[in-house]
């Protein structure tokens, strides 16, 4: 054995020159760096301003520099309780998923490397390696550092380095050579680099360079940075807090207004004398004014939908719980918020569209049959197939039963080995002589002696027809071969097909001095396809893709012949007008004549590390909302400029630090289930929106009103704080479980800059409040109800039947709306059995409610309600259910006419 490595004294000195190969641990969000960044959620920020001018106002009230019982503790109490639910259960939500995403990258950290040391090989930590170090090679082994081969040759895949599926041969340097090109250069024949894989061969390999001065170090550490740009949903929800902010601040400023000119106009009769006199008392006029304003401040807290960040929360731990379960990790909440708005989703084709590894798809004989499977084989045919491909190889079959598997070898050899794990025969033999397989030749040739004596060759079916006087037939007889037009006319229509064919055969002459194929007539045992194959799945899955409106490119480092193949199995290649560029013909195009061509673009051949990133930025220029799915690092920084970045779980290390949401199994049915997940979270929160803002909105108007008709506060604070946190609390959860339907995949992506809140939402909005409003003003304002809602004043602020009884109308016509805004379909309990916590939890709501009726007394103003009463109540809150559905119905008049 050639004297390699270094001593321990050399490994230190290195390490103190060089550094050791550990990479710099990209930094990550403690719990409660990510507890203050969802401080910067927008509602929140409202709420937070809330909160302060609440606890000024409680401050002030509670030392007496404003009189009154207006403000209560217990009411900044509650908006603290809200906004602390809504940011701890989205923080523990991401900080607990990020924990199980360390663990899978803990786990590549524990690779150990063959290395010389001290005159022999000792297996370390990947983390140990120095400069200088000599690292053997063999297949299935990462590359662990950057280096150049010192001894042996070796086939590496370096597809998650420059993209390029076809594998490298790598061999030792000459004693002359010398490196003058310190920058990656992939194409070097010496050179090898971290994260590249061995395919086949043996080799020492001498590390020149460790760390994150590697090609991989410096791409990883080129990641860390903070440029992303604000989520879809931020945006919009950014626009919604603007609009409830200007709604809350104009409702509340003009109900102060409406009490100061009930106060001092109508409380005088509009009489000038005594409103000149009121005028002239200012102890009185302050002191109006202050409840004024704190009459705004209780207005706009009410304008504010209080459980909207919990409920955001809660829908996206709820939804995260169920993606893991479908090998959907998602690092950042917003990344499965931002998958369901992808307008544009650019896919790598291996692994994802495609199994990511060859296998054999079809098997064809000289008579022509062709079967799918090993055991679709001609019995006469099977003996020396199976003999062709375990007799003629260099990979092995490892394992047992299911865990049967070939190793060793290239990617072809173990695919073709694949395809028969199991001699089918058991047999003696003794290989006599051996050609390998080299780029020139293409074809490989063994010959046995023993129980069969006889050489089998496996090429380039050029190669090999052309010598195949004779096939075996369905007998196992040999007859002479005909058939070579049919033959070669199938191998056309396969290679049409992106499936590489290989043709074996066998001859009864042997190999003259391991170096001349036999001479003489062959018989042909037939032809194997080899294909990476298109999954069955991701050809469903992409169809449903399509038909949400996301436009799927796929991007891969194959030839375009092979790519268009693939692409039309795929169903991504569907019309005369769709576009397929190579890397080449991309890079001679403008970005302006790209963004033209862009909306048709199907299929990327060829295509360079430095393509996706550019196709990424130009599609954000569009203000298209983008995804890009990677595996390499190579991916990593297109992973990290795009609004969303699925990563491939089976992928590099600094892919996924890069990616939003890692596909565990790396399969674009995953990310197809990702879009729903997301696109189900944004119709939830809508959902919800609908809900809370029909409150609020009705809320608005009532209290705006009232004072003006000589009552000022138709709900007390007490049962106001109720209304907005409690139940918006328990309404939270129950449109948080809705459950991901289908359907919603048949939705058009929503834009970056659309407004969360539609026109049909508010519809339902508008609908919903001015009918609250209308019964509310019939409850409040006439005697309609008086023979059943007895009072002793007809405005009282005291324990009495009307204010009772109007509280619970309040709730019960929220609740009875919750199944208004849960579904757009008449249908009201459509799904419902997907979400059976919705049911529990208006129910809790309505017992509670009935609850506070018989016992809220003083501090919830409430004194029971006979039989009759909670007739007239339940009635008169279940009409918003008949409203909406004529509003349901005709708004979808309106959308069948247009």
């Amino acid at each position: 054995m050639r004297n390699f490595g270094l001593n321990d004294n050399e490994v230190a000195a290195s390490r103190d020159k060089y550094g050791t190969n550990r990479l710099t641990e990209q930094k990550t969000e403690s719990f409660w760096d990510k507890l203050k960044d969802n401080f910067n959620d927008p509602m929140i920020k409202i709420l937070i301003a809330a909160l302060a001018v609440n606890v000024t106002l409680v401050i002030l009230n509670y030392t007496g520099v404003i009189k009154g019982e207006e403000m209560a503790w217990y009411e900044p109490v509650g908006i603290a309780v809200a906004i602390l639910l809504a940011t701890f259960v989205s923080t523990f939500s991401e900080y607990s998923n990020e924990n199980v995403f360390q663990k899978l990258q803990d786990e590549a950290s524990k690779i150990k490397c063959k290395i010389y040391r001290n005159g022999g090989i000792v297996e370390l930590p990947i983390d140990d390696i120095v400069a200088d170090d000599a690292v053997l090679l063999q297949p299935g082994d990462k590359t662990p550092a950057d280096g150049l081969i010192i001894d042996g040759n070796i086939k590496v895949d370096q597809s998650v380095l420059n993209g390029e599926s076809k594998e490298a041969e790598k061999e030792a340097i000459p004693e002359d050579y010398r490196d003058e090109n310190a920058n990656m250069d992939f194409l070097n024949k010496y050179k090898v680099f971290r994260g590249s894989v061995v395919y086949s061969g043996n080799a020492v390999m001498r590390v020149s360079v460790v760390g994150d001065q590697s090609v991989y170090g410096q791409i990883a550490k080129e990641l860390q940075t903070d440029d992303e740009r604000d989520t879809p949903l931020k945006v919009k929800l950014g626009g919604l807090a603007d609009t409830i902010s200007k709604f809350g601040y104009i409702g509340g400023v003009a109900i102060a207004l409406a009490l100061l000119f009930q106060r001092i106009v109508l409380h005088n009769g509009f009489d000038p004398a005594q409103i000149a006199a009121y005028c002239a008392n200012w102890s009185v006029i302050v002191e109006d004014v202050i409840h004024a304003v704190m009459l705004a401040v209780i207005i706009i807290v009410m304008a504010v939908p209080e459980g909207l960040p919990l409920m955001i929360a809660i829908v996206s731990a709820l939804n995260m719980g169920k993606m893991l379960k479908d090998n959907v990790l998602v690092r950042k909440i917003a990344g499965i918020e931002t998958a369901g708005s992808l307008n544009f989703l650019f896919s790598d084709k291996t692994g994802t569209i495609t199994r990511g590894k060859l296998e054999v798809v079809t098997f064809i004989d000289g008579d022509g049959a062709e079967a799918k499977t090993y055991s679709a084989v001609q019995p006469g045919v099977k003996k020396y197939l199976s003999l062709s491909i375990h007799q003629n190889t260099d990979s092995v079959m490892t394992g047992e039963g299911a865990q049967r598997r070939a190793i060793g070898g290239n990617a072809t050899e173990r695919a073709v080995l694949n395809f028969s794990p199991d001699t089918g025969e058991t047999v003696s033999v003794k290989t006599e002589g051996k050609i390998p397989f080299n780029s020139a030749n293409k074809y490989s040739a063994t010959t046995v002696s023993g129980d069969a004596n006889l050489t089998f060759i496996k090429g380039a079916p050029e190669k090999i027809l052309q010598k195949c006087k004779f096939y075996i037939d369905a007998k196992g007889e040999k007859k002479p071969f005909a058939k070579h037009d049919a033959l070669n006319a199938k191998i056309d229509e396969l290679a049409g097909r992106a499936i590489r064919v290989l043709a074996l055969a066998v001859s009864e002459d042997k190999i003259v001095d391991n170096e001349s194929l036999p001479e003489g007539d062959w018989t042909l045992v037939g032809v194997v396809g080899i294909r990476d194959e298109v999954r069955p799945e991701s050809i469903t899955a992409i169809k449903e893709v399509h038909g949400a409106g996301v436009h799927v490119v796929m991007i891969t480092g194959d030839r375009k012949e092979t790519a268009l193949a693939i692409a039309k199995e795929a169903g991504l290649l569907t019309a005369e007008s769709d576009v397929v560029l190579t890397s080449a013909e991309l890079a001679e195009l403008s970005d302006e004549q790209i963004k033209e061509k862009l909306p048709r673009l199907r299929v990327v051949a060829r295509a360079l590390p430095s393509d996706k990133s550019r196709l990424v930025r130009i599609a954000q220029e569009m203000n298209l909302v983008v995804g890009m799915t990677g595996d390499g690092v190579n991916d990593s920084p297109a992973l990290k400029k795009a609004d969303v970045g699925f990563a491939m779980g089976g992928g590099t290390e600094v892919a996924k630090e890069a990616g939003d949401i890692v596909i565990l199994d790396d399969n674009f049915n995953s990310i197809d289930k990702a879009i729903l997940y997301g696109r189900t979270i944004f119709n939830s929160i809508r959902k919800f929106i609908v809900f809370q803002l029909t409150i609020n909105v009705s809320a608005v108007l009532i209290n705006f009103v009232a004072p003006l008709l000589g009552l000022e506060n138709p709900l007390t604070i007490t049962q106001i704080l109720w209304v907005n946190l409690v139940m918006d609390t328990l309404a939270a959860l129950a449109f948080g479980g809705e459950p991901a339907l289908h359907r919603f995949m048949q939705e058009k992506p929503k834009r970056r800059d659309e407004k969360i809140v539609s026109g049909a939402m508010w519809s339902a909005i508008l609908t919903g409040a001015v009918w609250t409003f209308l019964v509310s003003a019939v409850f409040l304002f006439t005697d309609l109800l008086s023979q059943y809602l007895p009072s002793s004043d007809r405005f009282p602020f005291e324990l009495d039947s009307l204010h009772t009884a109007y509280f619970a109308f309040f709730i019960f016509i929220a609740v009875f709306n919750a199944f208004n805004a849960r579904t757009d379909k008449l249908n009201l309990f459509d799904s419902i059995n997907d979400n059976k916590n919705f049911l529990k939890i208006l129910l809790l709501i309505a017992v509670v409610q009935v609850v506070l009726v018989y016992i809220g007394g003083g501090v919830f103003k409430c004194n029971g309600l006979n039989g009759v009463q909670w007739g007239v109540v339940l009635i008169a809150a279940v009409s918003i259910i008949p409203i909406d559905l004529i509003r349901k119905a005709v708004m979808g008049s309106v959308v069948r006419i247009h």
